[in-house]
């Protein structure tokens, strides 16, 4: 457990103070760690909002959950709480059912992939523009990468899940993936997960390179194994409400400086996984690079059939924008 004093030094760190004079002060708040991509380019956001305004607004930046785990951070954006939220597409989906299907498995195979589909998708566009009626809207898609397991001993198949405990979150297609692969599951927030692991409440969890490194679960869950299940950017969400009190021209720039995070989030988040991995053996851990993806692949085969089922056409339509990005190659 930490101390009061030590939450209070992380609340110090994370929080940038307002400049005398701003007129405006906008909270951003996400899960990760100070040391995380996320919170980089948080703070490179904020310091674009503010050199495009001129001052007028400052962005202050919440890390490490302070504001709450994320499908609080949404609830909060999409309440008016707080400004914006930087989040898994996923973390979403309890206002837009239909972003469940972004977190499909094994549906690209390089970053390159990823960037196009959500660049140009239309389906996820069309998605997109449903959100400011849930109280949010996206501004732009930040990266954190590819998903990839942390356990407490080695995994190379899906037989080496059976009768292990997974670390999940709250979205139905992350679920039902590690529970087609043999995974029993329970729903634990971030924070909570270190301490999990190292009592043994379950035996691993699953999250991009950059998420486990900074959260440190390679100390008490050793085995890192490359699988790649999962494409998870995280977009970042502006509430509604902040959004319509803003003048045109200010909402112009803010956006921008959004978009303008994004190159510089891609190009860290895939530049920084091998350094981050060599540091993680470095400290003990084993990185397995080749675990048997084809049996994985075969295992989770019955979630498309599920998605199908629940979400009917748009399912169909964006499993076909997937299977053609997959199919240009990159």
């Amino acid at each position: 457990m930490r101390s009061k004093s030590l939450a209070a030094a992380i609340l110090i760190a994370c929080a940038a103070a307002a400049p005398a004079g701003a007129q405006t002060i906008l909270k951003l708040a996400h899960t990760d760690q100070q040391q995380s991509s996320r919170h980089a380019g948080s703070l490179l956001f904020a310091k674009k909002v503010k050199e495009l305004t001129q001052g007028r607004y400052q962005v202050r930046v919440y890390c490490c959950g302070q504001l709450g785990n994320d499908p609080k951070l949404v609830e909060q954006v999409a309440l008016g709480g707080i400004d914006f939220a930087v989040t898994s597409t996923g973390s979403y989906a309890p206002h837009l059912p239909t972003l469940n299907l972004t977190m499909a498995p094994f549906v690209f195979d390089s970053y390159e992939q990823g960037w196009k589909f959500y660049d140009e998708s239309k389906w996820l566009q069309d998605q997109f523009a449903k959100a400011p009626a849930k109280g949010f809207r996206f501004l732009a898609a930040w990266e954190s990468g590819f998903r990839q397991m942390t356990t407490k001993q080695p995994l190379a198949t899906p037989e080496d899940a059976r009768g292990r405990k997974m670390r999940g979150w709250a979205n139905e297609m992350v679920l039902w993936s590690l529970e087609a692969m043999g995974f029993g599951v329970q729903i634990i927030p971030v924070p909570e997960v270190y301490v999990a692991l190292q009592q043994g409440a379950v035996s691993g969890q699953e999250n991009p390179i950059d998420v486990s490194y900074t959260q440190k679960f390679h100390e008490v869950a050793p085995y890192v194994t490359l699988t790649n299940h999962i494409y998870s950017p995280t977009p970042i969400a502006v509430s509604e409400r902040t959004w319509q009190k803003l003048p045109e021209a200010d909402r112009k720039l803010i956006a921008q400086a959004a978009a303008e995070v994004t190159p510089y989030m891609r190009k860290l988040i895939r530049e920084n996984e091998d350094r981050l991995l060599a540091d993680m053996q470095a400290h003990g851990a084993t990185v397995n690079r080749s675990p048997d993806i084809a049996a994985f692949r075969k295992a989770v085969e019955p979630v498309y059939a599920k998605a199908r089922e629940k979400y009917g056409a748009d399912a169909e339509t964006v499993f076909a924008e997937m299977a053609a990005v997959r199919a240009g190659g990159q």
